[in-house]
């Protein structure tokens, strides 16, 4: 079994799939990889050596921002913009789309549930 940066990946997978489940690594970014580490494209992961194992996982910790790095670096750029309150900051901060969506509908992945009227209630199975 492949793990790399604590991420186990499939074993029935071709290479270039599986280390698209590495947080940070895309289709583009695994064939980058791929292919500076020398490695056939078309190997599954099960049938990687240690070695093939052990050279990816030191390019990738090497070279690139994985997992736990990205996602802290990634959360610390959105704090930063809530502390100096830019208007990106101030959409997170309320749970609003930051980008420039609609609102008035729509929107109801990021604002939460389905908004009801009042008048509404559960019917009861009695």
């Amino acid at each position: 079994m492949a793990r790399i940066a604590g991420v186990d990946l499939p074993r029935n997978k071709r290479l270039e799939i599986g280390l698209t489940y590495i947080y940070g690594i895309g289709m583009a970014t695994a064939k980058k990889v791929i292919s500076k580490s020398q490695i056939d494209k078309t190997k599954k992961v099960g049938d990687l050596t240690d070695e093939e194992v052990a050279r990816l996982r030191t390019l990738l910790e090497h070279e690139y921002k994985i997992e736990g790095t990205l996602r802290q670096e990634i959360s610390m750029n959105i704090k930063r913009l809530m502390d100096i309150s830019s208007y990106r900051g101030m959409r997170h901060r309320r749970s609003l789309p930051v980008r420039g969506q609609r609102t008035k509908t729509n929107a109801r992945t990021r604002k939460g549930g389905p908004k009801r009227s009042i008048g509404i209630k559960k019917k009861s199975n009695v």
